[in-house]
């Protein structure tokens, strides 16, 4: 067999694959059932991690989920509340460098969709993180169990994260 046709049948695998109609192709998941007659999401995730490695998946499925509201036709209205340990992780002292900044650039992707984000001023005091520190996306909030409470009573529901 020629080098050419070699080649050719080689290649034919993945040319019968480009041509299948992509009607074939699969359709990603979506929430049709749990979003039916939803118009807008509003959520509170409250974040309370001890370890700072984690925070950048949460930051990056919260994204996502945002994401998620907005290709299926609901309008996102997230708060990000960070309170216990995961304010030490919302500064610009965190001990990875590398995780700091994928967190920073995680959680001004966020505010740049318009969600609130906010530290518990309770916590930024237990764990002597300065405000002056913080990210310049996160609001400062008195304690986060209040906001819990005021959001919950406006309808937001609660995502924990720990």
């Amino acid at each position: 067999m020629s080098r050419i046709n070699q080649g050719f049948l080689a290649t034919l695998p993945l040319l019968l694959c480009l041509s299948v109609p992509t009607a074939f192709a699969a359709e990603p998941p979506l929430d049709g059932r749990a979003l039916a007659g939803v118009s807008q999401g509003k959520a509170l995730f409250d974040i309370n991690l001890a370890e700072e490695a984690k925070l950048p998946l949460y930051l990056q499925v919260i994204e996502k989920t945002y994401e998620g509201l907005v290709a299926q036709g609901v309008s996102p209205d997230f708060v990000v509340a960070f309170r216990g340990p995961a304010v030490q992780f919302i500064d610009d002292s965190a001990s990875d460098v590398a995780t700091q900044q994928q967190i920073a650039a995680l959680i001004a992707r966020l505010a740049a969709k318009g969600v609130h984000l906010e530290a518990c001023a309770i916590a930024t005091g237990l764990f002597n993180v300065e405000e002056k520190a913080l990210l310049p996306e996160i609001e400062l909030v008195g304690n986060t169990f209040i906001s819990l409470i005021g959001y919950q009573a406006q309808g937001y529901g609660t995502i924990v994260v720990m």
